[in-house]
């Protein structure tokens, strides 16, 4: 897939949505189950990093991207975008003529979701350009078809994932949360975090996952304090085992003033949590100046999820 048009040129019935980066809160994961995925207890928070995916009428499927480590990004039919243009089309009944850009602000290959937030948003912008009418229980299906994070970038807000991760219950949220995500020099794939998962605890009893109840009062409360300390991830040990200089990072945020740090998912961005805005932005600048990490940015959340917003 080549660039059909350059990304300024859409016309006017482009369709453009916004869709979030997600922070794992609590990432509680049980044993490998006979199909190779997890059962998850999985409390997503939706973060003010956002990216952009446009879908414009075009003579066949094209996936353009631009933003920060666009290289990364591939532009073949295994991106999520493609595949959810595809999905949709094919339940439709029509071929799915379009040209998909991606504006990325949210870190690639980093744990927080964007390439799933890159089909959440394609499969909103594509049922808005071709007029499907796609109820929400239909993308929903399409999203949990296409990965266990894209129903959540589609939903944003906060929600409990169980299952592998696609069956979404809401939760209610007091109150904002100030956050500091830092992007390290490199990226870890999923799968293969999962599988040091594995490594690690094999030949141990590794519990049923459940939700917190304490994280979850805390969300529902708005409690930052309390939320800093019943974060958790179950994944943190293998990201850290596979990329190790992420506890130099983890340890720059807590000591610049962080109330709590884990690591995003799967890595291998981390995720600090502050008291306020401005020390977030202080955090921000000590951790730049650490020289721990390649970027680190401020963010709000809750969130919105997937937004038409052109």
């Amino acid at each position: 897939m080549t660039a059909s048009r350059p990304a300024t040129d859409f016309d006017s019935a482009a369709v453009t949505v916004r869709v979030p980066a997600k922070v794992n809160v609590q990432l509680a994961v049980g044993a490998a189950r006979a199909d190779g995925f997890h059962d998850l207890a999985n409390v997503f928070l939706a973060v003010g990093l956002y990216d952009e995916v446009t879908a414009a009428p075009a003579d066949t499927l094209t996936v353009t991207c631009e933003g920060p480590d666009a290289d990364q990004v591939p532009l073949d039919r295994t991106n999520l975008a493609a595949r959810a243009a595809e999905l949709l089309a094919a339940r439709h009944g029509i071929e799915p003529r379009v040209h998909l850009h991606i504006a990325k602000d949210i870190p690639v290959a980093g744990g927080m979701a964007g390439g799933s937030a890159d089909g959440a948003g394609a499969l909103l912008a594509c049922d808005a350009l071709w007029g499907t009418g796609a109820s929400r229980a239909e993308l929903l299906d399409i999203c949990a078809e296409l990965g266990s994070d894209v129903p959540f970038s589609l939903v944003g807000g906060a929600a409990l994932g169980t299952g592998r991760g696609e069956k979404l219950a809401p939760l209610e949220v007091g109150g904002a949360f100030h956050w500091v995500f830092a992007a390290a020099d490199g990226g870890l794939s999923t799968p293969a975090v999962y599988r040091e998962f594995d490594r690690l605890t094999e030949g141990s009893d590794v519990p049923a996952p459940e939700a917190s109840p304490v994280l979850l009062a805390a969300l529902r409360t708005g409690d930052t304090a309390a939320l800093a300390k019943s974060l958790s991830n179950d994944l943190q040990p293998a990201a850290l085992s596979l990329f190790p200089s992420l506890a130099a990072t983890l340890e720059a945020g807590t000591e610049a003033g962080a109330l709590a740090a884990l690591v995003s998912g799967s890595g291998p961005t981390t995720a600090f949590l502050t008291a306020d805005r401005a020390t977030a932005e202080r955090v921000a600048e000590a951790l730049l100046a650490s020289g721990t990490c390649r970027s680190a940015r401020v963010a709000d959340s809750p969130a919105p999820g997937a937004t038409v917003i052109g």
